[in-house]
């Protein structure tokens, strides 16, 4: 007992009414997985087995170089480091002189013999290493009909990953009012369900191919994006190297054009404009921000919808890079500097059969048939997937992208 005013002081612990807002604040990154997101609005595949991949053709023009001996102006019996897909009746232009030969026979697997001088550029002397390049055909009336030339499918695969997340909670709790958020099974289910999303879309960029045995069962990962697109084995055979660098330091207009550059140079659909999507950490995208303003060569638009996602606009020479932060690559240094560029025109998820993202409860209402003897009730997500980049040279990646630079 005591004398005066009763006020705040006055209040114990429990006596006082607890003051809330009505929802709970997520804090969690918004948007988590906008690459498994947009998969909802691109068509998806079926898979049928666990090894689940498709078939590619890529279009390869032949070539000839010059042995190391080099040829005169008078030769017209060429010795070449290789004659594969060469027939002839092709015409052929010496890359360093401009002057047009025509294949007259092969003579074996590096030799050919030519006329030399087809159009107005004179004979001349011929460098060894010199590169010849197929500028198309011809052949003379009542000719025989030519050789085919044959482009073998190469069959590209990737295997069903087993995604699974789960929420649970005692029947007791279910049965607790709240004072902040929706109902415990609610909340308890838009967690899942958001767990459930990154954790496919982190494996859609970082995935590794793998298959093995864990606990006894058949165990698959898949690769993603960046190990897809880092791997020269998913690349046409005249490839040199994946489109996949490591920035320096800093970085410049000219090396940050060079690194994505490449992603233009192969498309399956001639008519679908030179566009790709780039995701990128907080880090990137403030140097890819600052390199154009330094250099003065592009600006980022921002304030742009598409795909529900907010985006900022770069253009380069030879094309357009929707620019997306990704939430999920500031969850730490290392990612805060990646930017993937990816074609979303021939990026596809494929679901084993009818594995897309089932969810099964227990101990629901009027799930007595389910009931698993526990005094608790929840629900498991499960997708089967895997993760289809059709024309890996059409992407590109960026890691380390540290500070801007002039130049």
């Amino acid at each position: 007992m005591s004398t005066g005013i009763f006020t705040t002081n006055n209040l114990t612990t429990d006596l006082a009414r607890k003051s809330f807002a009505a929802m709970i604040t997520r804090l969690m990154p918004n948007g988590s997985a906008p690459l498994f997101g947009m998969t909802s609005m691109l068509s998806s595949e079926t898979a049928v087995q666990i090894d689940h991949g498709f078939f590619t053709k890529t279009m390869l023009f032949p070539q000839l170089t010059i042995g190391a001996g080099g040829q005169v102006s008078g030769d017209t019996t060429f010795t070449v480091t290789s004659t594969t897909n060469v027939l002839p009746g092709m015409i052929m232009r010496v890359d360093s002189t401009g002057e047009n030969i025509i294949i007259n026979s092969v003579l074996s697997a590096t030799q050919v013999q030519v006329t030399r001088a087809v159009g107005t550029v004179a004979a001349a002397n011929i460098s060894a290493a010199v590169a010849l390049y197929q500028v198309g055909n011809a052949y003379e009336e009542s000719s025989l009909r030519p050789q085919s030339l044959i482009i073998n499918p190469v069959r590209i695969t990737n295997l069903t990953q087993i995604f699974r997340n789960t929420w649970a909670i005692s029947d007791t709790i279910r049965a607790t009012q709240m004072i902040a958020g929706e109902t415990n099974i609610s909340e308890s289910r838009q967690d899942c369900a958001a767990f459930h999303a990154a954790d496919i879309e982190k494996a859609l960029f970082f995935g590794q191919k793998s298959q093995g045995t864990r606990n006894g069962q058949p165990f698959r990962t898949m690769d993603g994006l960046v190990n897809i697109v880092g791997n020269l084995t998913y690349y046409p055979s005249y490839y040199a190297a994946a489109n996949s660098n490591t920035a320096g330091a800093t970085t410049n207009y000219t090396q940050f054009e060079g690194f994505l550059d490449p992603c233009f140079n192969q498309a399956t659909d001639p008519k679908v404009a030179n566009e790709r999507v780039l995701f990128v950490g907080g880090t990137a995208k403030r140097v890819i921000n600052n390199i154009g303003r330094l250099n003065g060569t592009y600006y980022m638009v921002d304030g742009q919808t598409t795909w529900g996602l907010q985006f900022s606009t770069i253009k380069t020479a030879r094309g357009q890079f929707r620019v997306i932060e990704h939430p999920l690559f500031n969850s730490n240094s290392s990612w805060s500097k990646l930017a993937v560029a990816v074609d979303l025109t021939t990026f596809r998820v494929a679901y084993l059969g009818d594995r897309k993202t089932q969810n099964k409860e227990f101990n629901g209402e009027a799930m007595a048939a389910d009931d698993s003897g526990i005094d608790a009730v929840g629900g498991t997500l499960t997708t089967e997937m895997t993760c289809v980049v059709k024309n890996p040279p059409a992407n590109s990646i960026i890691f380390n992208l540290t500070a801007a630079a002039a130049g």
